[in-house]
């Protein structure tokens, strides 16, 4: 992910930006060791919004989630790559708004399985996706697939010192 293109200050009390930094640092430090719990919007061929929660991580710079290949949530997806991942982190609640793209090269399944694995999700590449012992249940059958978001903006409200709201845009 690179850095932000443009930073808007949304605080109404008078409070400084919040740098991007501290977004991308929790992120960092606390995925996959943190229970957290990253919560994917996506729209409906019809118009309406879906929901779900997702087992997400950020390696690399990059936000990836995983999703069924027949749940709501990936249908939606391949009709429209466009979503938003929520996640409140240690003092931060995120919102990343941007695309989804299915990723399935040998290389990037490996590489992102190996941190699921570091965070307790045995995960194996099998399929083009992910196998494991275990998943949620509505997930369906594996393999299940990975996504990755590229984002066009992020915002950050931070619930512990230093306070502050803020909106990060990220142009391609």
């Amino acid at each position: 992910m690179t850095e932000p293109t443009k930073t808007k200050n949304l605080d109404q009390n008078g409070l400084p930006a919040l740098p991007w930094s501290r977004a991308r640092d929790l992120l960092a430090t606390q995925t996959p060791k943190e229970d957290l719990t990253f919560f994917v919007g996506t729209v409906r061929p019809d118009g309406r919004p879906h929901s779900a929660g997702v087992g997400a991580i950020w390696v690399d710079d990059v936000l990836y989630f995983v999703s069924g290949a027949g749940t709501r949530r990936a249908r939606n997806l391949a009709a429209n790559p466009a979503c938003s991942v929520s996640v409140r982190l240690n003092g931060l609640d995120l919102t990343l708004e941007g695309e989804a793209e299915h990723v399935a090269d040998p290389a990037t399944l490996e590489r992102v399985a190996a941190v699921y694995r570091e965070g307790g999700w045995p995960a194996t590449v099998t399929g083009g996706g992910y196998d494991a012992p275990f998943m949620a249940p509505s997930a369906g059958p594996a393999p299940w697939l990975l996504y990755r978001l590229v984002p066009t903006r992020a915002i950050g409200v931070a619930c512990a010192e230093p306070h502050g709201a803020t909106r990060w845009d990220f142009s391609r």
